[in-house]
């Protein structure tokens, strides 16, 4: 955790000197599956002041005694817990979250403040810091369950990438401290006070949706984060826990620890879903609170499209978008039952981002559910994807930002339904 005040004018000039000198790697059409993206300084970045604080621990199980570190100029703040995914209020900015209360609110002063979980259900929960003085703080953290599978689904939160794409200036020198404002960088700290007022970046559009879907459709699951599979003894346990694993956010950065404990949950046939794209991209290793980037996983002779069917092809920071075309494929039949679709069929139109597709490493007889034709020009084609292994796994790669993204747009529920009830089994 942090203890110098970030420099939030710093930051901006930072960013914008970065984006003025061209110093990040964008290329004209699309980034290559292989070069570099440090230095890419992620748009829309919103400075406004805010209360900074956060969590210790990326999550808690209920009884457990939450520490939250606040950093603020006033004793005069007020501290309310909510849960995100039941709300019905709409988010309407980037720099906002929104929930349903689950303690009073009181008065705490800045420092450390201790917070007692309840007897939660597992998911994603924050506190709202209001200050006198009008500053607002969000600090996300997750409630994990008191013991892994008692629900037989999991959801895993993105954190290593949040942090990742977190912009602040913790050491006032004039840069983000994060490879995506400095691309020399290999560090990150953890445990920091997310930019944003607190909030995770693109959380609205990445990650919510997917979270008020859950809700409405009243399934019944366990959330977890990077940190919790990073402390699961092994894919073993992991397996006897759950039946269905979903990676539903950009989730890029993961240890060896997490990378094998999935691994080995899939060969046991334990089944996986990844709602997103370049998922398992970057090799990590976290050493106290310092998270290092080392190489992509691919480099390391674990290729991520071995487990995942796809893996990270290209993207050209979100300016063409497109529509998927489905495909004369077994899968496509049970995916899109119910939806009208067939093959030919187009659906959606804002996809795009950051796209994955099949490679040598794939698993044989994976197939391809859907497509979008050289989004990025030639070659840079994403794939929708599903495989099984002869141990029973079932595996399923969205191959675009983002599924989960899109949860709430027409016809995407019945898609995730179909796609829940078969991978929500053994």
């Amino acid at each position: 955790m942090s203890t110098v005040t970030q420099h939030p004018t710093a930051v901006l000039v930072a960013a914008l000197a970065l984006v003025a000198s061209g110093s990040h790697p964008v290329a004209p059409a699309a980034i290559e599956e292989d070069e570099e993206l440090e230095g890419r300084v992620p748009t829309a970045i919103e400075l406004v002041p805010s209360v900074e604080a956060a969590f210790r621990r990326e999550s808690y199980s209920p009884g457990e005694t939450a520490t939250l570190v606040v950093r603020h100029e006033t004793t005069r703040i007020r501290l309310q817990v909510f849960r995100v995914g039941p709300e019905r209020i709409t988010t309407r900015g980037n720099n906002e979250l929104q929930g349903i209360p689950v303690t009073h609110e009181r008065q705490i002063d800045d420092g450390l403040v201790p917070i007692g979980v309840g007897d939660w259900a597992s998911g994603l929960y924050f506190a709202r810091l209001a200050a006198a003085d009008g500053r607002v703080g969000f600090a996300p953290f997750v409630v994990r369950p008191r013991e892994l599978g008692a629900s037989r689904v999991a959801i895993v939160l993105p954190t290593l990438t949040w942090q990742a794409y977190n912009l602040r200036d913790d050491d006032g020198d004039g840069k983000p401290d994060s490879w995506y404002g400095d691309w020399k960088r290999r560090t990150v700290r953890l445990g920091r006070p997310l930019l944003n007022r607190g909030v995770p970046y693109h959380f609205r559009r990445y990650d919510l949706p997917f979270l008020h879907w859950l809700s409405r459709s009243g399934r019944d699951v366990e959330v977890l984060t990077d940190e919790d599979l990073d402390e699961i003894r092994n894919g073993d346990a992991l397996a006897v826990a759950y039946d269905l694993i979903v990676f539903p956010g950009h989730h890029e950065y993961v240890t060896t620890h997490e990378f094998d404990v999935v691994e080995r949950y899939r060969d046991l046939g334990g089944n996986l879903a990844f709602l997103s794209a370049n998922n398992f991209f970057w090799q990590v290793v976290k050493r106290g609170p310092v998270m290092t980037k080392t190489k992509q996983w691919r480099d390391l002779g674990r290729p991520e499209a071995a487990m995942l069917g796809v893996q990270y092809r290209g993207n050209d920071s979100g300016e063409a978008r497109g529509s998927w075309i489905v495909r004369d494929v077994p899968a496509a039949d049970w995916l899109f039952a119910g939806t009208g679709l067939v093959p030919g069929s187009r659906f959606g139109q804002d996809w795009g981002i950051e796209i994955d597709r099949t490679s040598g490493d794939s698993p044989e007889g994976i197939e391809v559910i859907a497509e979008i034709p050289d989004l990025f020009g030639p070659g840079f084609t994403a794939q929708m994807t599903y495989y099984e292994t002869k141990h029973g796994a079932k595996v399923f790669a969205a191959g675009a930002f983002t599924l989960a993204g899109q949860a709430l747009e027409p016809g995407v529920p019945r898609v995730l339904a179909n796609l829940w009830a078969r991978l929500a089994r053994p």
